[in-house]
């Protein structure tokens, strides 16, 4: 029986996210990190691409490749050089000061922080300097049927993002459709939002975007009326400081830093027996053999009606190779992130492929 092609916007997703890591930017070259799925707890953008310095990504390497969250950046990157009692070294936090020993407890244990005990009292000490290695947030959305219903509520959404202007540049990713103009071109979306045209694996650049203004205060769209015939009520919007961007963008890059693109693998079902990872141009995709198609990140699961899992002797037995596919898959996925990484300290673009 010959599988069916359906290209879920998943699956989109993670052709963009490698043409990104590949092709990153497409005007230009770039040290570049990817992610998916990823934003503030009111917007999540599909996919993140972080342009670094490549300097600074190696220093950054040596505080480990889990995230440092908000409570740990703050500890870390305002220790003092030499051995000083921690509520004199850290600015006040605003909140209880338990919640900064927890988070100077952790950063001991992960090894990115000096941390010793003198008359009853917690002296910290830097480990390492926190570098600035991440220059730009760039945010895509991925659309690969761009029809009129998905073009408005898009339109919506990217004017939040220019108005907000918390990513450096907001993109359109969507499938060619082979007309003279694309439709893309033809919708009302912000004309501050580039457009990328993905065909067989490549993209071209349709429109360019403009570069937000990411040092000034944003504007965050709360409410706005439904521009319905009797619907008089008008906006209503928040201000977003400076600062709050900063701090933002910074515990976004670390989520991105921590997870790249392929930490799809961690909700899906690779211990599944239908379960394959399939090569389409240079991106590993999903692959369903009981759906026989590409499935979504929600079909994978264990309440998925066709799951089977892998045979014990599969696991235990070293089949066919130290373990079963499943293992194989995310053994695959992982050696790529971590190398995707390690590029990215020196990548040229030919060096990236």
């Amino acid at each position: 029986m010959a599988c069916e092609r359906i290209d879920h916007e998943f699956g989109f997703e993670l052709r963009v996210c490698r043409w990104a890591e590949r092709e990153w930017p497409p005007d230009g070259d770039a040290a570049a990190v990817i992610s998916r799925q990823l934003g503030t707890r009111s917007r999540r953008w599909d996919t993140i691409v972080l342009e670094v310095d490549p300097e600074g990504l190696d220093r950054r390497s040596r505080f480990g490749h889990e995230r440092l969250d908000s409570d740990l950046l703050f500890v870390v990157r305002n220790a003092p050089t030499e051995w000083v009692y921690y509520r004199e070294a850290l600015p006040d936090p605003g909140y209880p000061w338990r919640y900064v020993r927890e988070s100077i407890h952790e950063a001991d244990r992960r090894a990115i922080l000096d941390v010793r005990k003198r008359a009853n009292r917690i002296e910290i000490r830097r480990r390492f300097a926190y570098p600035e290695w991440c220059s730009r947030v760039i945010a895509i959305e991925n659309k690969p049927d761009l029809d009129a219903g998905a073009a408005r509520a898009l339109s919506d959404q990217l004017q939040r993002d220019v108005a907000l202007a918390l990513a450096d540049e907001v993109w359109v990713a969507t499938r060619a459709t082979g007309e003279r103009i694309e439709p893309a071109l033809l919708e009302d979306l912000p004309v501050e939002a580039g457009i990328l045209v993905f065909s067989g694996g490549e993209a071209s650049v349709r429109w360019h975007p403009r570069r937000l203004a990411v040092e000034d205060p944003g504007t965050r769209i709360v409410e706005r009326p439904s521009e319905g015939e009797f619907d008089r009520s008008g906006a209503r919007f928040e201000y977003a400081s400076p600062e709050w961007k900063a701090r933002k963008r910074l515990e976004i890059a670390e989520r991105a830093y921590e997870r790249g693109w392929r930490s799809y693998i961690d909700t899906m079902r690779p211990d599944c027996r239908h379960f394959e990872g399939r090569i389409d141009g240079e991106a590993l995709v999903p692959h369903c053999g009981a759906k026989c198609r590409e499935q979504t990140a929600a079909e994978c699961s264990g309440s998925c009606p066709d799951f089977s899992p892998e045979p014990p002797a599969w696991r235990t037995r070293g089949w066919p190779v130290e373990g079963g596919p499943g293992r194989g898959v995310r053994r695959v996925l992982e050696r790529r992130r971590k190398r995707a990484r390690s590029r990215a300290t020196g990548a040229t673009r030919g060096s990236r492929r």
